[in-house]
Parts: structure tokens; C-alpha cells; sequence
């Protein structure tokens, strides 16, 4: 029996490994996305943050705070803050995590652009809403209702975002 054969057939399985291995091996999960979220801690920090605000300026609000995913991950509607407010908090986030943009933004649209945009469940053109980034990706979104005015619920908003900028590595 000769050694050619068998050493033409390692180097071809060498030269194989070696041209085909590591683009496999760079992203063995071909099948998986890997995704960032605000987490719970920062969306209660950031929640605890606005609604103090909030009450130092004597409005009673709702604050919801969206995930990665426009999902509820934390609402919070203070002592005395009328019914209505949460769900339009809950708006608010949704429509600033959809839009990449603040809430308010969406209401100065043409109304021509609006008419299908403010017919889905969950959006509003109401200030209030501000998108959560961590760097150029976005996280999150928060929404707070029943300040009186919408630029008051995002200034509170605003605030929130702020105390854990550093913490989503913005600062």
C-alpha cells in the first residue's frame, strides 16, 4: 500500500479545513439572533427616576417602559393618576419604540401619512414617548402620561433616560 493516496487525501482535508472552517466557525449559530434589552433594574430605575420628577412638580402619572421587543416591561401608575393615563403611557412607548422617535413627533406628520399609522392599536401621536437607545441600537422606549401637557411627560421621561445613560453605555 502507498502513502501518496493517503497523504493526497490529508492535505485535501487540510486544505478543505482550512478554506471552509473558520467562516463555520465565526458564526456557528447561523440560526440565532443575539439582541439587546433594557433589562428590569434599569427600566425600574429609570421609571423611579421620572415618577419623582413627575411628583416634584406635582403631576400624578403612569409610566410604562418598553423592551426590545415593544413588549411591557415595567408599568407603574402612581397613587391618584387617572384611569386612562396607563394605557396612554403604554402609547406613548410603543409608538416612540416603533418610530425610533419621540411620540409627539408622530402627531406633526402630514395627517395624509397618519390616517393608516394611528389606525394600529397601540400608537398615538400624544407627547410623551421617548425611544431608550444604547448607543445607535435601539432598547427600549419609555411613555409617561398625565402630566399636564405632553412636553412635561417627556421632560420627565427624559430625566429617566438620562440617570441610566451610563449604565446603557451613553456617558
Amino acid at each position: 500500500m502507498s502513502l501518496r493516496p493517503i497523504s493526497a487525501c490529508l492535505a485535501s482535508a487540510l486544505l478543505a479545513a482550512l478554506t471552509f472552517g473558520p467562516a463555520h466557525a465565526q458564526s456557528p449559530a447561523e440560526g440565532l439572533v443575539s439582541e439587546r434589552s433594557i433589562s428590569a433594574d434599569a427600566a425600574l430605575e429609570l421609571a423611579q427616576t421620572a415618577l419623582a420628577q413627575c411628583r416634584a412638580a406635582g403631576y400624578k402619572v403612569s409610566i410604562t417602559v418598553v423592551n426590545r421587543h415593544g413588549r411591557t416591561a415595567l408599568a407603574l401608575s402612581d397613587d391618584g393618576a387617572n384611569p386612562h393615563t396607563l394605557e396612554n403611557s403604554e402609547r406613548k412607548a410603543y409608538t416612540a419604540f416603533s418610530t425610533r422617535g419621540a411620540s409627539g413627533e408622530v402627531g406633526k406628520r402630514p395627517a395624509a401619512n397618519l390616517v393608516s399609522f394611528l389606525q394600529l392599536d397601540r400608537t398615538t401621536g400624544g407627547e410623551g414617548g421617548l425611544p431608550i437607545f444604547a448607543g445607535k441600537e435601539i432598547v427600549g422606549a419609555v411613555g409617561i402620561s398625565g402630566a399636564p401637557g405632553g412636553e412635561k411627560d417627556a421632560a420627565c421621561a427624559q430625566a429617566g433616560i438620562e440617570r441610566i445613560a451610563r449604565k446603557l453605555g451613553n456617558g
